[in-house]
């Protein structure tokens, strides 16, 4: 599903942030992405949603060859990718149930066959009573669970979340960890970006690890 071979990475003119970084992602697999603060972990997220190009190297995504991707093809591939985004991108002039709803209506689904699903998703990642609310009235921990939901409601075949449990407290980072692993479950590939080693630890799942831009593998 993803391949990397040999990939680089800079910024402008600047120095390559990646270098050499090569690995495979198996669909349905579930790793960890780890690494200090500014290793590359985000830089790679970026290759990952096709919002980056890489300076050098190979990416394959979902079988199609990223350097000979047309434009007009790029955004049915990041359909098929979940993100959720440190800033977490919350559109302000609509609800918490219309973000989270949002890439269902971009897939043109009527309202009548996903809002008992949207609602659902709302109340388990504890945003029940907040449905209506705008994202400026939630707190840090709230906007990123609606960032989450509206990652994971449309069941993408790839799910990329930086730091996901960074904002929110124990109890509710075991929840949402669950949810991913449910969602792994189902066949969606997950790759998890986090500085928790706690939540590492408690999934039995292998990392990547990212120090100086350059990448390693742990079982």
């Amino acid at each position: 599903m993803v391949r990397f071979e040999n990939v680089g990475m800079r910024y402008g003119m600047g120095p390559e942030v990646l270098r050499d970084v090569s690995f495979e992602l198996a669909p349905g697999s579930l790793h960890f992405l780890t690494g200090p603060s500014g290793a590359g972990k985000t830089s790679l997220l970026k290759l990952m949603f096709l919002a980056h190009k890489p300076s050098r190297g190979l990416i394959s995504m979902f079988g199609h060859d990223i350097a000979t991707t047309s434009r007009a093809e790029l955004p049915a591939l990041r359909r098929r990718i979940g993100v959720v985004f440190q800033e977490f991108k919350l559109l302000e002039h609509l609800t918490t149930y219309e973000n989270v709803a949002l890439p269902l209506r971009v897939m043109g689904r009527a309202e009548a066959d996903y809002r008992d699903d949207v609602e659902e998703l709302l109340t388990w990642v504890g945003l029940g009573d907040r449905m209506k609310a705008n994202p400026s009235t939630l707190s840090g921990g709230e906007q990123q669970r609606a960032a989450i939901a509206r990652a994971v409601v449309g069941r993408p075949s790839l799910l990329l979340a930086d730091e996901p449990t960074g904002n929110v407290d124990p109890e509710m980072g075991q929840r949402l960890l669950r949810l991913f692993v449910e969602l792994n479950r189902l066949g969606t590939s997950v790759l998890i970006a986090t500085h928790d080693r706690g939540l590492v630890e408690r999934t039995a799942a292998p990392e990547l690890i990212i120090r100086n831009g350059e990448l390693t593998y742990r079982a």
